[in-house]
């Protein structure tokens, strides 16, 4: 599929002027102002590169372009002005990262160079990305079936928790990264350290020790602390460390595809679905889980109020009792597996993944406790 490039002005003319310029040479749409531009590459997107008008009403070329960076961080970005201005165009490198910066009338020899060298420049990008999220991806998994072996209850957790992060990504518009799924799969690493009793103890709320307290409040630093030696996991880590924090700092590490503020918006997403999940494993409905993160100032009400959607996703289900042996994938368990001897196999709210049933399969069914489980079954 051809990479498409967006042209945003202020100017109907201007518009019709470059199609009419790069007609039979790129795959272009155009956008009337900086609104129209954020609507189209919500909508209608990803762009390769984006051009924009400096000068427009409403929203300027530079905060045009400084969204886009947040919300489409690989999409190549320009700059187009009759204002040859050399604030306005230190804003725009500054602001909006911008690659290329042209002035008005723009040749249309120039115009095409230097689409073609963004062009260059975003599958560049994108294909580093692509391999870096196979690689990355592929070792997380790894670890995560790790966790599933030594912790089923961690693991069972953290899969509720890939869920409710991948729910609230889709409600917001920040670019959809593996970085979130990562730091939502490995948020309970930390906890293969711990005995079992008090990983299930601490998640349900019961009263610990102060040692077993000190203890599980450390998981998510040790996770961290494990992540951090892998290259380009520092993100992922330190939104795995802040989880449990009630003060949210206002640096975190980043990376090209993923500044800052959408690092600490990212942890601020996984601490939310941590805290939700708490509550829902100590008994309380959606909207009282809901009711009790609104009162909590550490909180933001904005995410927080993306969750009740959450209910929506759960009437495409249906609670039905699966024996053991014609589990499916999708399938989400409502009640734990344990073996004869009363040891938990597999936790209560992970999803059926062909990894588990490969492992399920690997245990004769004489050992497996119960011959039915309690089950979400997709309608």
């Amino acid at each position: 599929m051809a990479e498409k490039i967006l042209f945003v002005d202020d100017e109907a003319d201007l518009l019709k002027g470059y199609q009419i310029m790069l007609r039979g040479k790129v795959d272009m749409e155009t956008a009337l102002g900086g609104e129209q531009g954020l609507s189209a590459i919500h909508d209608r997107g990803p762009f390769a590169v984006v051009i924009s008008d400096m000068r427009m009403p409403g929203m300027s070329g530079v905060e045009f372009l400084a969204h886009v960076r947040k919300t489409a961080p690989d999409t190549v970005r320009m700059m187009l002005t009759g204002h040859s201005d050399a604030k306005v165009a230190a804003d725009a490198v500054n602001e909006g990262n911008i690659f290329r910066f042209l002035t008005k009338p723009c040749e249309r020899e120039v115009l095409t160079t230097a689409i073609d060298a963004g062009l260059v420049q975003y599958r560049l990008v994108t294909a580093e990305k692509e391999l870096l999220e196979n690689t990355l991806m592929g070792s997380i998994k790894v670890l995560t079936e790790v966790l599933a072996a030594v912790s089923p209850q961690a693991f069972g957790r953290s899969m509720r928790i890939v869920r409710c992060v991948r729910h609230l990504v889709s409600k917001f518009r920040i670019p959809p990264s593996w970085c979130f799924e990562a730091a939502a799969m490995l948020s309970q690493l930390g906890c293969i350290t711990l005995q079992p009793e008090v990983v299930r103890s601490a998640y349900l709320g019961a009263e610990l020790l102060h040692e077993q307290q000190s203890q599980f409040e450390a998981h998510p630093r040790l996770a961290a602390e494990l992540l951090s030696n892998i290259p380009r996991m520092e993100p992922v880590a330190w939104m795995i460390s802040q989880q449990l924090t009630k003060d949210m700092p206002r640096d975190a590490p980043h990376s090209s595809a993923l500044p800052r503020e959408v690092v600490i918006f990212g942890a601020r997403m996984l601490r939310t679905a941590v805290a939700f999940d708490n509550l829902k494993l100590r008994g309380l409905s959606t909207e009282q889980a809901i009711l009790n993160l609104r009162h909590r100032p550490e909180f933001e009400p904005e995410v927080v109020d993306m969750l009740t959607d959450l209910k929506a996703e759960e009437v495409k289900t249906e609670l039905r009792k699966v024996p053991i042996g014609s589990l499916a994938m999708g399938m989400i368990l409502q009640q734990d597996i344990k073996n004869q001897a009363g040891l938990l196999v597999v936790a209560k709210g992970q999803e059926v993944t062909r990894a588990l049933l490969a492992r399920l399969s690997n245990f004769p069914r004489a050992q497996l406790g119960d011959n039915e489980i309690l089950t979400l079954v997709p309608v």
